[in-house]
């Protein structure tokens, strides 16, 4: 008798902390609770995911309350002067770049044995040089362009272009020091060194060649590709852009958003192809060109932006520091105070299931000591 009263005692108690359990928390299917909150009554290891989800949703939405407040007309100037020093960086590079485009390359030996290799017919560029400028820099800046006009965030604005020039120059520099340093001959060579077909060697077997002084020149600057280089510096960046901006990361699992992030770098593909197929340059100089150019957008991307994948890829740092100061100073919009209540009023779920943990601590703990008391003979 005494056994079967305390198996009753024993089904009731746990039916009541079902119960008193699925009441409190399981009407809340997205809530994830820890077996130790229930044990030791500690509410600070509960975990809420779908609140914090929604928090992270407010704050977002805080924040780009301060988009349009913060223009070229009002603070263009403003922002433009505080990074004075890096707009004189970017002249210097562009001189430093002028200078390494007119002095010799490297004249490296080549010999009639080597010429196998470089007889390739000399063909015009599918890709003019002209046109890297264009859609390297024009076109991103004009798709940045479109940004601002529908956020009006000219942190975002002003950082996109800095950091495309940036990262358009310093490959630039880099590939044309490269190029200038090498000297490797291009595949077309022969044809440029000697144009009517007749080879001339000097004692040593190296070339003497007999053509356009400017065409030579230019036939020793195979390694790296340059419009390989700039096409990937420059749409490597607006691919960072882009997929910040859709956010491409979201675990929301839209895989269109990565079509828009691989366009960009297709065309920078497609570029460095054509180099080969132009026999301007052999499979390695495009290889290098595109590995430097995106490599140093990467690098020159993330000095202005955060990670696309980070929860606040979509904006400059600038801007996120710009809000912040205005959260210190009080200079937060309505907007954005209606985005802290409500946040605030999210805060206050978990303390209600934390109280309700607490009751159910301290009844699983009395009811504990009632099952006690009748194993041991008190009841």
């Amino acid at each position: 008798m005494k056994s079967s009263s305390l198996n009753n005692l024993r089904a009731s108690s746990q039916v009541c902390c079902f119960s008193e359990f699925s009441d409190s928390i399981l009407d809340e299917p997205s809530h994830r609770l820890e077996v130790s909150a229930i044990n030791t009554g500690n509410s600070s290891s509960l975990y809420y995911p779908l609140l914090e989800s929604k928090n992270r949703e407010l704050l977002n939405r805080m924040m780009q309350t301060q988009s349009g407040s913060h223009t070229v007309k009002s603070h263009g100037y403003t922002v433009a002067r505080t990074h004075m020093h890096d707009w004189l960086i970017l002249i210097l590079l562009v001189v430093i770049d002028v200078i390494l485009n007119i002095i010799h390359p490297f004249y490296r030996y080549v010999g009639k044995d080597m010429m196998s290799d470089l007889k390739f017919p000399l063909k015009s560029n599918t890709v003019p040089i002209w046109a890297v400028p264009i859609y390297a820099v024009a076109l991103p800046m004009v798709i940045f362009l479109i940004f601002y006009l529908r956020r009006r965030d000219v942190y975002d604005l002003h950082h996109a272009i800095l950091g495309l020039l940036f990262s358009v120059l310093v490959t630039a520099v880099i590939t044309d020091a490269i190029k200038d340093a090498v000297g490797r001959p291009r595949p077309d060579f022969f044809w440029r060194c000697f144009p009517d077909g007749k080879d001339v060697y000097d004692q040593w077997g190296n070339v003497i060649c007999h053509g356009n002084r400017s065409t030579v020149r230019e036939g020793h600057k195979s390694f790296p590709s340059g419009h390989t280089a700039w096409s990937f510096a420059g749409m490597g960046f607006l691919s960072l852009y882009l997929s910040g901006k859709v956010k491409a990361f979201d675990r929301g699992g839209h895989v269109a958003k990565l079509c828009i992030v691989f366009f960009p770098l297709l065309i920078a593909s497609l570029v460095g192809i054509s180099r080969v197929d132009d026999y301007w340059h052999h499979w390695q100089d495009v290889f290098a060109g595109g590995l430097i150019g995106l490599t140093i957008a990467t690098f020159c991307y993330l000095q202005f932006f955060p990670p696309p994948y980070h929860s606040q890829g979509w904006g400059p740092y600038a801007y996120f520091r710009m809000l912040e100061e205005s959260l210190v100073n009080g200079r937060v919009p309505d907007a954005a105070t209606t985005c802290n209540a409500q946040l605030a009023s999210t805060q206050t779920v978990p303390q209600q299931h934390d109280r309700n943990f607490s009751g159910l601590a301290s009844k699983g703990t009395s009811t504990q000591q009632t099952v006690e008391d009748l194993e041991a003979g008190r009841s």
